[in-house]
């Protein structure tokens, strides 16, 4: 998992509430447990018309939003049912933060997972931020995870809450993969005893 550090780039503003996770990829493009290629199909029934063709209304269909690695959003951000793959398209996309008053439980925990920051700031400070984002690709907007802090483009620092465990693994780029890693050295010298104090066992190959 890529670690999450400090990002500065454009945010893309979406004020909708209440976007569920049929909305961020709709449930025809779940046929695949591959993570890449699904950033194509982000957002589809927002960003495409029935013929495929790119509603121009749309923020990510927007020249000065194309590139957006920021969404901000408004309420209850990820609701609905608990794909895996909603954070999966966000990030292939290009989306590493989401700020929002607030997300979906299980949507929450899967961004963490997955190497996307969500961030929950009130409702006027999304507004502002989303004002912000009306000026185009000249809004950088930074979120430096270590100080806990979004900076406007007007230098104006906002600060966040996050669970410090969540920010420790942001990071340092693990997901639950890479935690277990970390003890790596235990688990072969636990195989090593095994071997050795229980030799009448079937050998089982692991690697890790």
């Amino acid at each position: 998992m890529q670690a999450f550090t400090t990002l500065t780039g454009v945010a893309a503003p979406l004020p909708i509430a209440n976007i569920d996770t049929d909305k961020i990829i709709p449930a025809r493009f779940l046929r695949t447990i591959v993570r890449a290629g699904l950033g194509k199909n982000l957002f589809d029934t927002l960003r495409f018309d029935a013929d495929g063709a790119e509603r121009p209304d749309f923020v990510l269909n927007q020249p000065a939003y194309r590139a957006a690695e920021i969404l901000v959003t408004h309420e209850n951000f990820g609701c609905g049912s608990s794909r895996e793959h909603a954070p999966w398209a966000l990030l292939d996309f290009g989306i590493r933060c989401v700020i929002a008053p607030d997300f979906a439980d299980i949507f929450y925990s899967n961004c963490f997972k997955n190497g996307i920051l969500p961030v929950r700031l009130s409702r006027a400070i999304c507004d502002q931020l989303m004002e912000d984002a009306k000026l185009g690709g000249n809004a950088r907007v930074t979120i430096d995870l270590a100080r806990q802090v979004v900076i406007r483009p007007n230098g104006e620092q906002i600060a966040f809450e996050v669970d410090p465990f969540r920010k420790h693994l942001m990071l340092n780029g693990l997901d639950d993969i890479g935690q277990t890693l970390q003890h790596k050295s235990g688990i072969d010298a636990y195989e090593a005893r095994q071997v050795r104090d229980h030799a009448w066992l079937p050998a089982v190959p692991v690697a890790i």
